[in-house]
């Protein structure tokens, strides 16, 4: 069952939340060695919330019943949560149990949602293979030879793989969006700004969000109208008023302007994708929608922009786990200057580090200046480029990733490889607009490819409208990946 089937069976008593729990925890069992999707699993306390939301629901107090009373999610382990590990799959972070929920998690339980555990993840969300994590990696449902995408590897592959009814990931630059593709699956950034991020554990603070991750458009909908809001912790939180997510699904896209830029489907986007997309724009044409080619020139300086904006955020956050206030420390060290870099060489994974080395370089004396503001600068007129765009259009279509999921190792010894694989996601990610993966095709060695709409700021309505109708025409997601389960399609 999807979140929605699940929602109407547990309400209906047709099943009980114990019994969703339960077969979800089984299905871990069962599958987690081979995809390594979880890294820490909470059976007792999701049992225990089980029992509770079964009690709630029994006594038939409507104001008691939550959103999402008795659903089994999962989270990412970057994502604060009280009384439970959270690692950031990182060695610096092993064994650290927050004393507090983030704002999300404190939403989730307050909608009644079931917590299975906390999920792998490239360190510190820094990757696009999650390869990158110090636990050992996480393996794409579809082909376990292959990625599941990064950093948010694990919820996009837990969902994939029905070992989560949903989850929530992060997105700092296509984190959510890039595994959603790859695992066939679907997966909102929203607007920044729009959902908490007091208790995430920072990798770029001007770029991170939570987004959530599930089966289909209907239940991303769901999770977010679950943990979107205005959070007076949060300083970077909008107060801008939070609209009915799922009326939206229902209404007719015709009339709605598709933009489609040529910069996303030249050069580096391979021939199977860009089919995929452009029969997928066909489709929206076919729904009545207005299809028109748009450009946006700086698109090429994204990547570049991108990451030396995030690497220099990424430097400041993390100067933090020095050994003495945060993290691992080394033991047997004779000074502090060896405390200090043993700690940190030790604790930190080869992509954190080269993160860390490009950042600071980028903030050094001499390079910030000519690097650090002059991608600032880059970063606004992308934003303002959107902006133009949006004036004769309403979304703007295109790949979530130029190829479909490589296989695990690969690109690991070509950072400018891997970090090329984030091109069509960067550029939303920057101008701080929201942006859904859906599924829209499949290559010839049965690899899911996704399509990505992005938004308005704010506008969420209009990308969750047109995903959803694409997603009712075109059922790409209603095929599962064959791995521990038969493929017999399901409306639910």
């Amino acid at each position: 069952m999807s979140l929605y089937g699940i929602k109407k069976a547990v309400l209906s008593r047709e099943i009980s939340c114990v019994e969703a729990a339960d077969a979800f925890l089984r299905r871990i069992d069962a599958l987690n060695p081979e995809i390594g999707a979880y890294l820490t699993v909470t059976r007792a306390q999701a049992l225990d919330a089980a029992r509770r939301s079964d009690d709630r629901i029994g006594a038939g107090r409507r104001d008691e019943i939550g959103h999402l009373e008795g659903i089994p999610i999962a989270l990412k382990d970057n994502i604060a949560t009280d009384g439970v590990r959270t690692t950031c799959a990182s060695r610096m972070l092993d064994g650290y149990v927050p004393p507090y929920d983030a704002t999300v998690v404190s939403m989730l339980k307050q909608a009644g949602a079931v917590l299975l555990g906390k999920l792998n993840m490239d360190e510190f969300s820094m990757g696009s293979s999650n390869f990158f994590s110090a636990f050992g990696p996480c393996r794409n449902p579809w082909d376990l030879s292959r990625t599941p995408g990064g950093s948010s590897g694990g919820p996009a592959a837990a969902v994939a793989a029905r070992m989560a009814a949903g989850s929530l990931g992060t997105d700092t630059g296509g984190s959510v969006r890039q595994p959603a593709s790859f695992c066939g699956v679907v997966g909102l950034r929203p607007t920044y700004g729009r959902v908490s991020r007091f208790g995430l554990i920072a990798f770029a603070s001007s770029l991170d969000q939570i987004g959530p991750v599930a089966r289909d458009v209907r239940d991303c909908a769901i999770l977010l109208d679950a943990v979107a809001g205005y959070d007076p912790r949060d300083s970077t939180s909008m107060p801008t008023p939070v609209p009915d997510y799922l009326h939206s699904l229902g209404e007719n896209p015709a009339g709605l302007r598709i933009g489609l830029p040529r910069e996303y489907l030249d050069g580096g986007c391979d021939p199977e994708v860009a089919g995929a997309v452009r029969k997928a724009v066909e489709t929206f044409a076919g729904l009545g929608c207005r299809v028109e080619e748009v450009s946006l020139p700086h698109h090429k300086h994204c990547v570049a922009t991108y990451y030396l904006l995030a690497s220099a955020e990424a430097s400041t956050n993390l100067a933090r786990y020095d050994g003495v206030r945060f993290g691992f420390r080394a033991p047997k060290t004779a000074d502090f200057s060896e405390m200090y870099t043993r700690s940190r060489t030790e604790a930190f994974g080869p992509e954190v580090k080269r993160r860390i080395m490009l950042g600071t370089h980028t903030l050094s004396a001499g390079y910030r200046d000519e690097w650090y503001l002059k991608a600032q600068k880059v970063r606004t007129l992308i934003a303002r480029e959107f902006a133009a765009a949006f004036r004769s259009v309403d979304l703007i279509a295109g790949p979530t990733s130029p190829a479909a999921a490589w296989r695990l190792a690969d690109r690991t010894d070509d950072p400018l490889a891997m970090y090329l694989s984030d091109a069509c996601t960067v550029p939303a990610s920057l101008a701080g607009l929201p942006g859904i993966s859906v599924p829209c095709g499949f290559t010839r060695d049965g690899l899911p490819i996704g399509l990505q709409l992005a938004g308005r700021q704010f506008d969420e309505e209009t990308v969750f409208r047109a995903a959803f109708a694409y997603e009712q025409t075109a059922r790409w997601n209603m095929t599962p990946p064959s791995l521990g389960h038969s493929t017999t399609k399901s409306a639910e």
